[in-house]
This record gives structure tokens, sequence and C-alpha cells, in this order.
């Protein structure tokens, strides 16, 4: 019998959605040999995610990919109008300013980063990242399945599978990604338990082109919603035309009763579907792909075990209301890459790889748990008008009348749906859970101070701290005459020490850290006559330290710790705790 071929890798990533391109970009920006396995042969060939948030666009700015984004993406500025309507020719209901549109909410996503949110569909994105990836060293194996692994000590061995050829062979690697979706089988062989239901409605896709400029383009956004008669999105009388290319190519999303099977998908029966929500059969319409998909309430009760860490959907499943999915999978990626790499060259111990679970897993309930209640603000559009979910056309049609009437019932009628189409803004406007990234515990040191209380709820709006495990806050700085995005001083795989006029005794104590440890850390003094200026004021007010103190940043732009002020003797301190973020003992 011939011996199995063996290939050998330092990690070896199962899956190329989001989160694996992702973890393959990052990895390799690192310089940490990796090899992503992608199951089918190209990638993913039809729109699906599409929302991209602030903090994402922070991780491709990291990865100095932003620019190629924004040049595949829906800009923000062509996203707001979300218009309610009967069809897109039918008359308006009513509008909603949404991601963050309306000049209340513009001017908090405007403080929050130097990045804004935008439309960037799945099928642009992972090309991005792959492309990054591979270019910078990461090996992509395509129409590559894993079949199963086990794990040792010191390593993990994955029997994996060309589909082409039908040979299989083995992976060596230190560490696995299961980065396989929804239908995880890395999770299914670790036995690790999922929270929830799958499955609680069924959505149908429908990719086509038409030319729809002259009915859009007047009130430019990046979804149209819908209420018909029968069985719409998560059995709800919804529809939707989502923008996939300013205004020519385009997803309409339907549903059907699950109890009654899967419809047949043909290019027809797409049609007509798009023309129901168009209100006009006669448009020439372009059916590329009809598909389905099912609303999930899932999370994992872990995310690692052994050598082995799951990223992406095979941890949180959900409706892609709020648009957390691949955001959620790309920001898993982003915290533990950086980990990995430091445990792989010697720079932390493999405790500090623990901190993954302690740190992504109430955020991937969370995510959860927020797309679930943003989805139930949908039913009470319905209720407003006294109708049934799937409504008849005749109940419809009598319920509009109601709406528009000059009565008092109608006027009942207004007001309450008034409000529960103003309440829907919440399926869209979290900008809280998307920026404030709130770790309790992990790799940071709070040194016992007590955490801040937001002065508003939290997954809603924008709250800049400098606390121990929160996201690094926005501030524009100069240099010489330059704007620069504090953010831009952190991150890139290094760890950066932020400092004031006064903190001149950090750059020692940083030297000592890095010489004891072997890991470096960057520092930046910030004011009057130092490496960058605070002219506008705005880090003074954000950054929670006096000028001789200083904020350890992680390479993902989380704060492992602050000092208020220098001490008396800052190297021991710094060293201290770097030492304890990266669970690395003492000399």
């Amino acid at each position: 019998m011939s011996k199995v071929p063996t290939v050998e890798t330092d990690v070896l990533i199962a899956g190329a959605g989001p989160a694996g391109a992702a973890a393959g970009a990052l990895l390799a920006t690192y310089g940490v040999r990796a090899m992503v396995l992608n199951k089918y042969g190209s990638v993913a060939n039809t729109p699906r995610a599409h929302i991209t948030n602030q903090r994402t666009m922070e991780v491709l700015r990291d990865l100095g990919l932003e620019d190629e984004a924004k040049r595949s993406a829906t800009p923000q500025h062509l996203m707001g109008e979300h218009v309610w309507a009967t069809s897109l020719t039918g008359p308006e209901l009513g509008r909603l300013r949404t991601w963050y549109t309306h000049p209340s909410f513009q001017a908090e996503h405007d403080l929050a980063s130097p990045t804004a949110v935008c439309d960037l569909p799945q099928d642009r994105m992972e090309p991005i990242l792959l492309g990054a990836a591979t270019h910078r060293g990461t090996t992509l194996r395509v129409n590559t399945e894993l079949l199963s692994f086990t794990q040792d000590d010191d390593g993990v061995t994955a029997t994996v599978l060309d589909r082409l050829t039908g040979e299989e062979y083995r992976v060596r690697a230190k560490y696995l990604i299961g980065a396989d979706g929804g239908k995880s089988a890395i999770m299914s062989q670790l036995g690790i338990p999922m929270e929830g239901e799958m499955g609680l409605g069924g959505s149908i896709n429908v990719v086509f082109e038409a030319d729809l400029e002259h009915l859009v383009a007047h009130r430019p956004g990046d979804m149209y919603w819908f209420i018909q008669p029968g069985v719409g999105h998560d059995g709800n009388g919804i529809g939707v035309l989502r923008v996939v290319r300013p205004w020519n190519k385009w997803i309409a999303v339907w549903g059907y009763d699950i109890a009654q099977g899967t419809p047949e998908l043909t290019d027809e029966f797409g049609a007509s579907i798009v023309h129901q929500l168009l209100g006009d059969d006669t448009v020439p319409v372009r059916v590329e792909s009809v598909s389905t998909w099912s609303v999930n309430h899932v999370y994992a009760t872990d995310n690692q075990a052994g050598r082995v860490f799951c990223v992406g959907d095979a941890v949180h499943r959900h409706s892609p209301m709020n648009g957390l999915g691949s955001n959620t999978s790309i920001q898993d990626s982003f915290n533990l890459c950086w980990k990995l790499a430091m445990v792989l060259r010697g720079r932390a111990g493999p405790g500090l790889l623990e901190t993954y679970r302690d740190e992504r897993l109430p955020v991937a309930r969370q995510i959860v748990e927020r797309a679930t209640r943003s989805n139930a603000l949908m039913p009470p559009l319905f209720g407003a008008l006294r109708l049934p979910p799937a409504a008849g056309r005749d109940q419809l049609e009598a319920a509009l009348e109601t709406l528009r009437a000059p009565t008092a019932e109608g006027a009942e009628r207004r007001a309450a749906f008034d409000e529960a189409m103003g309440n829907t803004l919440l399926c869209f406007n979290t900008h809280g859970v998307e920026t404030n990234q709130d770790y309790r515990t992990g790799a940071l040191v709070t040194g016992g101070e007590p955490a801040p209380q937001a002065p508003r709820d939290e997954e809603l709006h924008y709250f800049p701290t400098t606390y121990p495990g929160r996201h690094l806050p926005h501030a524009w700085l100069l240099d010489g005459q330059r704007k620069v995005p504090v953010l831009d001083l952190c991150g890139r795989g290094r760890f950066t020490l932020l400092t004031g006029v006064r903190g001149a005794a950090w750059r020692e104590a940083a030297e000592k850290a890095a010489a004891a440890t072997g890991v470096e850390v960057h520092v930046v003094s910030i004011g009057r006559g130092c490496d960058y200026e605070d002219r506008y004021g705005d880090w003074a007010g954000v950054s929670g330290i006096g000028e001789d103190g200083a904020l350890l940043v992680r390479p993902d732009h989380i704060v492992g710790w602050r000092a208020t002020a220098q001490g008396d003797d800052p190297g021991a301190a710094l060293l201290e705790v770097l030492r304890s973020v990266l669970r690395t003992p003492a000399a």
C-alpha cells in the first residue's frame, strides 16, 4: 500500500469564506505559514452577505485593503434611503434613513472611526481577501475538502480530499482554524453543542440584472422593502429588493412556507418574484440564480478545543438583520490571528490562545440575540394594520385603504404603523454593537479599575472609552499639517504604547519590555511637540490618561491596559502587564 502523502504548514484554515479568507490574509501579513482549503472551485458565486461595517473596514484598513474594498462597494451615501412601499412602482408607505445617514446618527458614525460603513457583497469581498492572502504567502487549495482530523500535544493532522482527482492526503499543522460555515464539519467532529434553533423560516434569493435607475436613483438606498400578500421573508408578507451594483444588479428576497416544502427554483419562478416586487411585469429582467436560505438563531457553547479554533458562521448563525454576520466572522479572525502569530513565534504562552474563547464567545451570543430581536420588529407592522403576517390580497388592500382614510380609525392605524415602521430602524442602526467592543476578561489588565457606565444604550450608540478591553476610540491627530487618525498609529500585528508630552520614560520602558519578552512595543507620543499633535483636542477628550500616562493597544486595536499616570517604575509596570497579556511567565 502506498504511503499517504503529508503536507506541512503552521496553520490550516478550513473554509475560504469571509472568516477563512480574512484569517489567510492576516496570518500571511503577520509572516505565518498558512494554508486555506476551499471545498469549492471558486469564491462565493452569489452576493450573499453585503453590509460591511466600520469595524470590518478598520480590519481591511489595517491590512492595507480599504481602498480596494471601497472601489468595489456601494458607498454609505447611496445606502440610506430605505423605502417602505407596496412595490417598487407602487405607493410609498414611509421611508427610513438607515445605516447612520440621518444627520444625528451620521455625526456619531463619523466620530467613531476614520472608516465608513459600505455595501460590499461577499462575492467581491472574498477575492480581495484571498488575493491578499495568496499574494502575501498563504497557500490556497481549491476543490479541497477537509474530511477529518486528529490532534495531539504538538499539532493537528487533517485528512483532506482533492475533489477533482479523488486523492486523499494529509496536512500536518500546528493549529487548525474551522471556518467551514453554518454546517461546520469541524464543530460537529469536536462535538461542541450549539444553543438555539435552526431553520426558523424559509427565504428565496433571486439574483438578477435589470436597469432600475429611473425608479431608484432619486431615492438611493441599498434595500427597498415591500408589504405584499402571501408568505414573504421569514413568514411575513415582506419582500426586499437589495442592490448589488447600483442600479442594474439586484437581489430580490421573498419567502416560502417551509412546511409546504421548497418550491421549484426555476428562472421563470425567479422572474415572477422580481416582477411581483417591482409591481411591473414589463420591465426586462435577466435572472442569474435562484436559491433558498433559512433564518437561524444559534450560537456555540464553545469555540475552541485544544489546537482547533472555530470562527464565523461555524459558531454564530442568525438572521441577516443588522448585517452582523460576515462582519463578526472577519472580526473573529482578527482577534485570533495575532494571538496565533505571537504563540507561533514563541513570544506568548499558549494560554494567550485561551483568551479567544473568553473574548469572542460573548460576542457570538450578543449578535445572534441582537439579530433575532431585530427580526421581531417586522411583524408589528402587520399588527399595526390589523393583519396576519401572511395576509391575503383582499385583506391587505382593505387595510391599506383604512391606513389612508381621513377617519379616526385611519388616524389610529397611521400612528401605530408609523411607530412600528420607525422601530424597524433598529434592524439597521445598531452602531454600538459594531463599535463598542467590550471584552470583560481575556488578554487585558484592568488593574482593578471599575468599568465605566455608558450614558446611553450601548447596542445603539457609540461609546468612546479607553477602558481595557474596549476598542481604541477614534481621534484625528496632526503630523505636521497632515491629518492622521490615531487608529493608523496602531495595529499591523504589533503592540503600540500611546503616551503624552511628559511620557518620555515610557520609551525606555518599552525598550526594556521588548528586550525581556522579544515583543516589539511601538511607542507614539501625542501632544504639543510630540510625534503627533492633538490640535483639535479630540485625543485629550477621549484618551482617559494624563500627559505622563500610557495606553497599551493590542494588534487588534483593543486597549490591553492603561496607566493614567507614569508611576514610580514604568518599566516594571509595563513588563508585568505585557507578560500578563501574553501569558508568559516572569524570568
